[in-house]
């Protein structure tokens, strides 16, 4: 009979009731439990980590005209209707950057709707000498594939260099360069523009 009962036994000795107590094995479990939590809940961080993510979104269509009669309404007159896209060229499909960098390199890329008889107020003016465009050679580049199904088939474009010289004039929103191409029949204007920024 243990002397000293109600205080718990050595390991290897017997209990009250004769059972054995256990101790070591317990204070073990116990570390193990206390050591390998922290342990898997790293490597369950670090697997989820390096895990690859869902693919982000390129760039979105957008309809808003704030922006865009802002940059051509000097030049072209109101846009009642748009689809476009703007974005760095040099940043990964899906980066989150809105805010041109040093020598940022901005896209501004769509296909606007100008008032009625606003496409051939345009053309008309002599000094631009508008020249319609051949078929194969209607688009300045192969639009972004969000943009296809607003570009009408069949559209005869017009292209002038002068035009795009005078709308392309440097301003407050960087130095750019590119086309327009204005369809009379529809009165839209298909813009492909590269915006720098120094």
């Amino acid at each position: 009979m243990d002397v000293r009962r109600g205080q718990p036994g050595q390991p290897g000795q017997r209990g009250e009731r004769g059972e054995q107590v256990r101790r070591g094995r317990v204070d073990r479990r116990r570390f193990l439990l206390i050591a390998g939590v922290p342990l898997l809940a790293v490597g369950a961080g670090t697997a989820y980590a390096v895990r690859p993510g869902p693919a982000r979104p390129g760039p979105q269509v957008r309809t808003d005209l704030k922006p865009l009669n802002a940059r051509f309404g000097p030049y072209m007159g109101t846009l009642v209707e748009a689809h476009w896209l703007g974005y760095d060229i040099d940043e990964p499909p899906g980066g989150s950057r809105t805010i041109p960098g040093p020598d940022s390199r901005i896209r501004l890329v769509g296909v606007a709707r100008l008032t009625a008889g606003g496409a051939a107020a345009v053309t008309g003016r002599a000094e631009y000498a508008f020249t319609p465009t051949p078929t194969a050679a209607a688009a300045p580049s192969e639009p972004p594939a969000p943009l296809a199904p607003y570009l009408p088939a069949g559209a005869a474009w017009q292209h002038s260099p002068q035009f795009d010289a005078h709308a392309n004039q440097g301003g407050a929103d960087g130095n750019r360069s590119g086309e327009y191409l204005f369809d009379t029949a529809r009165d839209l204007v298909r813009f492909d523009l590269l915006y720098v920024y120094t």
